[in-house]
């Protein structure tokens, strides 16, 4: 579901984006300051140029608002999206939000897609299908923020429904994965903080050899690499004894990561990750990201199998599109931590094979709500 795209040469009369670690806002934040922006419309009679939003991550944003306009039942607003120096296929969308009131509905808000915004169309991704591809926690932002604006209309029993938009959003969704997930007619909602870190520049690279240094340097000898914010809090609960500076976010930047941690002369390397990018560093990969390579639906296939999934099961997961519903479909045969634990280990062979050294492996693999599922070390592997 990611919105990164392959980074694109400037073309003639475009401005040359200066190359860094600006960070920039997701489709989420700008859709939450969007709809925020339109309910205060609703109640004060006239859309607002700016709106100080609250991002998932609790940081206050100031946003700017163009095209707002209201008749007093209805309003609309939009917020313009930055990507920093991340080259996302979604910069410069326009996130739209129409919000319309709703005499008698106690409060309720509803959240809609509209053009321009996917639709789910298979299982796997967390979300319901034929419903609009607005990811949980940008969903949660968005609510907070239109309950905070919407306080009046919901107090006298009223609801907000509030449709987001994006116009250009289907030709946007060209150039990312979401049709292969099943994501059709426009791009995703995305963001579990707000902020779209470069993750797809030399800048990012940069920061996670620089953060391994950093902990090398404070005498550190274990190093906890996360594909994100979910997984480092997921792995600071699992190893609380661990300074703060042995917890790197590596991103997708596995070969930089491991290879800065072997020449730094890390005795113990713990990586931290869902079942999506587990499986891709099973796989090898130096670059884990979305647009480098598909995730190996034969190895998902191979490990459920292993692990005593019915034959009917593995080939439905052989054809899904996503790890996502292996580990979902697994669950509900509580297979989960026989799965991942077969994952783990593949990808603890892979990293051995790869980044060869005298530091020891272990492998930490998270649910999608950054709950620990199992914990697994390179010794305990035949």
């Amino acid at each position: 579901m990611s919105a990164h795209a392959l980074p694109e040469k400037v073309r003639k009369g475009d401005p040359k984006r200066d190359r860094g670690s600006r960070t920039g806002f997701s489709t989420g934040a700008n859709s939450a300051a969007a709809a925020a922006a339109a309910t205060l419309g609703l109640v004060h009679g006239q859309v607002p140029d700016f709106i100080d939003c609250v991002l998932p991550n609790t940081q206050r944003v100031r946003f700017a608002i163009t095209d707002g306009w209201t008749d007093g039942r209805r309003a609309r607003a939009v917020s313009i999206k930055d990507a920093g120096d991340d080259p996302d296929a979604t910069n410069g969308a326009h996130l739209t939000a129409e919000v319309e009131r709703l005499p008698g509905a106690a409060g309720r808000i509803e959240l809609r897609g509209g053009p321009g915004v996917g639709v789910v169309t298979k299982p796997g991704l967390g979300l319901e299908v034929g419903g609009p591809a607005i990811n949980p926690v940008p969903r949660r932002n968005i609510h907070a923020n239109v309950e905070a604006a919407g306080q009046p209309i919901l107090e006298a029993g009223d609801g907000i429904a509030v449709t987001l938009s994006v116009p250009g959003g289907d030709e946007m969704a060209k150039k990312t994965l979401n049709a292969r997930l099943g994501i059709v007619g426009g791009i995703s909602i995305l963001g579990t903080t707000g902020i779209v870190r470069p993750y797809s520049t030399a800048a990012f690279r940069a920061s996670v050899v620089q953060a391994v240094d950093v902990a090398a340097n404070q005498g550190q000898r274990t190093v906890v690499f996360t594909t994100g914010g979910r997984t480092e809090k997921c792995a600071m609960r699992c190893f609380p004894a661990l300074d703060e500076a042995c917890f790197v976010q590596m991103g997708d930047f596995v070969k930089a990561a491991f290879q800065t941690a072997v020449k730094q002369g890390m005795q113990h390397i713990v990586v931290g990750a869902m079942v999506g990018k587990l499986t891709k560093i099973a796989q090898g990969l130096s670059v884990t990201h979305a647009w480098r390579e598909e995730v190996d639906r034969a190895l998902i296939a191979e490990a459920a199998a292993e692990v005593g999934a019915p034959p009917d099961l593995v080939e439905e997961i052989r054809a899904a599109e996503t790890a996502r519903f292996a580990a979902e479909r697994l669950a509900e045969l509580n297979l989960a931590v026989a799965f991942h634990r077969a994952l783990a280990e593949r990808a603890i062979r892979s990293l051995r094979q790869r980044y060869p050294g005298p530091h020891r492996l272990t492998v930490l693999a998270c649910n999608f709500e950054g709950v620990p599922i199992v914990t697994v070390e390179e010794h305990e592997l035949a």
